[in-house]
């Protein structure tokens, strides 16, 4: 449980990061603002679900929210998107990079945690329900 609160408090820090820069002005930019407020949304939604829903689904969808966000600030601090070319300075930018990584992280550790403890007690869940299937 703890690395799944590691992994939904990344997810919120970069979710604050967004809702901070998207009330600071990004919201006027074309295509970013509603972005950011996506972003905000869902980082808020996925890291409830990381901590009240025991199931592989929140902790793939950091992953994928990690991924995504980070991928979106390397393509407008190296090409430009959507017409914004970011740099990477300050520390909101800092604190966001952070925790898109660690989200990325933490939540494949979730998922890798969770599977070999739930493919641990398959077999003998399967071999209890055959024996019970026998009689």
């Amino acid at each position: 449980m703890k690395m799944r609160m590691l992994t939904a408090v990344a997810v919120l820090v970069s979710a604050y990061v967004h809702l901070k820069l998207w009330l600071d002005g990004f919201r006027d930019l074309h295509m970013i603002g509603p972005a950011f407020m996506l972003n905000a949304v869902a980082g808020l939604g996925i890291a409830v679900a990381l901590v009240t829903w025991r199931h592989w689904l929140p902790p793939l969808l950091a992953v994928g929210f990690g991924l995504s966000t980070f991928g979106a600030f390397v393509i407008s601090a190296t090409v430009g998107l959507y017409g914004v070319h970011e740099v990477w300075r300050g520390s909101y930018v800092l604190a966001a990079a952070v925790s898109e990584v660690v989200a990325v992280v933490a939540g494949v550790l979730v998922l890798l945690q969770e599977r070999s403890v739930s493919s641990g007690l398959q077999p003998e869940h399967r071999f209890a329900v055959r024996r019970a299937n026998l009689h």
